[in-house]
């Protein structure tokens, strides 16, 4: 069977760690989005389509030197119209059933498994906040229909798209048209296949959904399953609780519930909570984290239950406290007291 992993896009939610690499290769538990899902799925797909765009030179380096053997075709979106668009520009690529991923979220080998065992499936979870997803409606686990960031509550399952299709998905995508976002959607193509199939909704428990920062940090804790996880090379001399280190780390200072990135130092008396910290960082400060704190993406304001700071590569703080929900861009040089993003 085929696999198809959508990578094209930019993902300014998640800035500014992708500011210096595609969204599937930040790292949870010391391995990559993309990591992940491959083993996911290898035991299932025997050829991988990777689409991609936005850095793409980067993830091809990343599979040259990781997967220098596997069988994945790049096919690249010049354009970025949309997850709809994504698809369709890999039709003569498909033979005929294929399974559908994005490069985003963090999918299961048991989900994936379970996704397979129909002809039209798509993989759904339940959600807290539903309104900040697709919202999906189903009976008797047959699909009916699904809504985007519906307004009034409708369903707590979210799509997770993960998907089980094949080529008349081509056919309906020449149909549909560009949505309000001026991007051609998958979900109205998957509504469009709706008309003359079942859809079944296979209910996850596992699929780890990566829209913001924040995320990295819910989905990293829920890997260790709140153990430390050290990368190679990197020593330890003060506490670290609850929170992945990465390779090639110098930790002197205290680390709570967080991801410190590779190459990166935490100096003497130092505090970090809750936050992560890019590649490649040189941090003597504190960083304390506060509930129910504000951080401001895409000029708008996202409320997140808990958080100390997000800092990307290359930056360099020296005394510095950094108040929480602060936003660091990439190779910034900082002091004092930080209240606000730095860009």
């Amino acid at each position: 069977m085929q696999a198809v992993i959508l990578a094209a896009g930019s993902s300014t939610r998640t800035y500014p760690l992708t500011l210096t690499r595609p969204k599937l290769l930040l790292k949870v538990a010391n391995k990559t989005i993309l990591e992940w899902n491959l083993e996911a799925i290898k035991d299932i797909a025997d050829e991988i389509i990777l689409v991609v765009g936005y850095k793409k030179n980067m993830i091809k380096d990343y599979i040259k030197k990781n997967y220098p053997e596997s069988k994945i075709e790049f096919i690249e979106q010049k354009e970025q119209l949309g997850t709809g668009h994504a698809v369709s520009i890999i039709k003569n690529k498909i033979k005929d059933r294929f399974i559908l991923l994005m490069g985003d979220n963090i999918y299961s080998k048991k989900d994936v498994n379970k996704i397979v065992k129909h002809k039209y499936s798509i993989l759904v979870k339940k959600a807290k906040n539903p309104e900040c997803f697709g919202v999906v409606k189903e009976k008797n686990n047959i699909l009916t229909d699904i809504i985007e960031k519906p307004k009034k509550f409708i369903s707590n399952l979210i799509n997770c798209a993960l998907y089980s299709l094949d080529k008349e998905i081509f056919n309906i995508l020449k149909k549909i048209k560009k949505s309000e976002r001026d991007e051609y959607e998958l979900t109205d193509a998957i509504k469009g296949l709706l008309i003359k199939n079942n859809i079944y909704c296979v209910k996850s428990l596992s699929c780890l959904q990566i829209s913001y920062p924040w995320d990295l940090l819910n989905a990293d804790k829920e890997i260790r399953r709140n153990k430390n996880l050290i990368g190679k090379n990197s020593k330890i001399n003060e506490n670290v609780k609850n929170s992945t280190i990465g390779n090639n780390c110098l930790i002197k200072g205290n680390v709570k519930n967080s991801i410190i990135m590779d190459d990166t130092i935490i100096d003497k008396d130092s505090v970090v909570e809750d936050s992560i910290i890019g590649e490649n960082v040189y941090l003597n400060g504190k960083i304390i984290a506060k509930n129910n704190v504000y951080s401001i993406i895409n000029n708008k304001k996202i409320k997140v239950d808990k958080l100390g700071t997000i800092i990307a590569d290359n930056v360099k703080a020296n005394n510095a406290v950094i108040n929480a929900g602060c936003k660091i861009w990439p190779n910034k040089r900082i002091n004092g007291e930080i209240k606000h993003d730095i860009r």
